[in-house]
């Protein structure tokens, strides 16, 4: 919370606390120890801006009625020296507290004091964390989940930066294993199909049959030719993925920089297969009796560490329990799988020393967590520091129909679609309106729309109509000049006081976003304060007004855009200064 609230709060413990003291001292209440009690803001305001319930708790130690106690505390409190101007009494003996125009204008100052730095705080203490997302495989296209999960990831990572934690923001690329001999494969029989026909080289069901694939091979056939149709096989599908997989890599880069991610790094899954540390991890779990041979492929025992991060026993077909499925480690080809690169993975990120590791992954994972976790203390890292956001699918609606192809292209949406479509600044504001547990729709003509029914065009609306605001009194002749505390002390209207109040909870809500891993918040902050600031402007006039008032008005404005600019700004949104 900001420093105006958190001395606020301090300021009102401490004058409790003199308070009850004072009437011990006196004998209005009896010796006894002050039990632990809650000051928090209560649903309606009318009753107070904060209330103590240290007269109910307090009943037993002091051996009287709640409201004989909060009458007591009441007769011996001084608000003298604090943001508060008055208490009182309610019901069975709350202790209600009303705050003085000077806070609602410290807030007001604190943030221009702050400027860019309003909203943040050292709550991470610099610990730090790697947030891992989007992640796709670099085989084909990337699809409607990374467009969710990047936008999630790299808000969830400035929300962790805003709030005191050293972040790195990493992309790990599959590109050894199974489906990279698969990317080889369907290559391969694309190009023989070039100069041999379907028939003579038909493509196997379980291989990559996009649109991308035939493209590749038909690139690579007019840089080559036929040279490579009476090549070795391997030694073809190799030329084939040497050629195409490093240009499906920079597609990913390309979209992911058009979508506003800059990874701090982009990490090979060969690079473990090539350096010994998937050999090492699979070793390791040997070496503890971790593994067993069956089918001529080795098994990992993934319920020896697994079971306690299991949320609750999985049912199986007939309604009993089963416990964690444990894990192909080495397939019978000798080829190792996904799971055992990726223990090897996220043990190399913990060597790197990083205190907390966080994943992005689509729900269909979700069974994947519980394995992960006891797979990094099997191999003595602390599974407990990786945490796993899991995010479920996004339905594309234009409408109020649900859109599964591409106009531009007839195809199932891909990423790059979508942001041909619709503006970036949309996407990203859209993605993280929903916390990413839950399902979302994404309404393309609503991105597009130009009104205040379109979130983000609101939000960006209101941080347009502030600078406006400065402008238009630049131009009539008005000199703006920095508000002085008495004049911030005439904000006491319910609009002005209710937008402070919404500006005063930045902080808490970014700090949330990351304690919860869920940046959601951010997004409906700025929403509530964009709605707040335009009810605020249509009940009280900036201009026209006496004018210690004008200037008073003027320095909420510029509070309000400071953090509307902020929160754009760590979503990576634009901030425009006229629309």
């Amino acid at each position: 919370m900001s420093v105006v609230v958190r001395n606020a709060e301090a300021q009102l413990d401490a004058a409790i606390r003199s308070a009850v003291a004072a009437a011990v001292t006196a004998g209005a209440l009896p010796e006894g120890e002050l039990p632990a009690y809650v000051i928090e803001t209560p649903a309606d305001r009318t009753h107070g801006d904060l209330a103590a319930n240290v007269a109910m708790v307090s009943a037993r130690a002091f051996r009287l009625a709640p409201r004989k106690i909060a009458e007591t505390i009441l007769e011996h409190l001084s608000l003298e020296g604090t943001y508060f101007e008055k208490a009182e009494v309610a019901g069975p003996g709350f202790l209600n507290f009303f705050l003085s125009p000077a806070y609602y204008g410290d807030i007001v100052a604190e943030a221009q004091e702050k400027g860019e730095a309003f909203g943040r705080s050292d709550y991470g203490q610099g610990s730090k964390v790697m947030v891992e997302y989007v992640s796709a495989n670099p085989t084909g296209p990337m699809h409607m989940g990374n467009a969710r999960g990047g936008a999630l990831g790299d808000c969830l990572a400035s929300v962790l930066d805003a709030a005191g934690y050293e972040v790195w923001r990493e992309f790990y690329i599959n590109d050894a294993g199974n489906q990279i001999e698969k990317f080889g494969l369907s290559l391969d029989v694309r190009y023989m199909q070039l100069y041999r026909g379907e028939e003579a080289y038909p493509l196997p069901e379980d291989a990559y049959h996009g649109d991308d694939i035939k493209e590749h091979a038909a690139a690579f056939a007019a840089i080559h030719g036929d040279a490579y149709v009476e090549a070795d096989t391997e030694a073809r599908r190799q030329a084939l993925i040497a050629y195409a997989l490093p240009l499906n890599i920079a597609k990913m880069k390309t979209d992911m920089a058009k979508y506003r991610i800059v990874y701090d790094q982009w990490f090979t899954e060969s690079t473990l297969h090539n350096n010994g540390e998937l050999k090492e991890i699979i070793s390791i779990l040997t070496e503890k009796g971790l593994t067993y041979e069956k089918d001529g492929a080795l098994w990992y025992k993934a319920g020896e560490y697994g079971e306690k991060y299991q949320p609750k026993k999985h049912l199986n077909r007939d309604g009993e329990e089963e416990g964690i499925k444990d894990e192909v480690l080495v397939r019978a080809n000798g080829n190792p799988t996904y799971f055992a690169a990726d223990i090897a993975y996220h043990r190399n990120k913990f060597l790197r020393g990083y205190d907390t590791l966080i994943d992005v992954w689509g729900a269909d994972h979700h069974g994947h967590v519980a394995r992960m976790k006891g797979a990094m203390d099997a191999v003595g890292m602390d599974g407990s520091k990786l945490n796993v956001v899991l995010m479920q699918l996004v339905r594309l609606v234009r409408d109020g129909e649900i859109v599964r192809m591409s106009k531009r292209s007839g195809k199932a949406i891909q990423l790059s679609d979508l942001l041909d479509e619709v503006p970036v600044d949309a996407a990203r504001f859209f993605f993280n309106q929903r916390e990413a547990n839950t399902q979302m729709e994404f309404d393309l003509g609503l991105a597009i729309e130009q009104s205040s029914s379109n979130p983000v065009y609101y939000v960006q609306y209101a941080h347009a109509r502030i600078h406006s605001i400065f402008r238009k009194l630049q131009e009539s002749g008005v000199v703006i000049q920095s508000a002085t505390a008495a004049q911030r002390a005439l904000l006491t209207a319910p609009e002005e006081r209710e937008l402070i109040r919404h500006l005063a909870t930045l902080e808490k809500v970014v700090v949330e976003g990351a304690r919860s891993f869920d940046p959601s918040g951010i997004t409906r902050y700025a929403l509530e304060l964009a709605t707040l600031f335009h009810k605020f402007y249509n009940a009280c006039h900036v201009s026209g007004v006496e004018h210690d008032l004008m200037m008073a008005r003027l320095a909420l404005c510029d509070a309000t855009r400071i953090a509307l600019h902020n929160v754009l700004t760590m979503m990576k949104i634009d901030a425009p200064e006229s629309m």
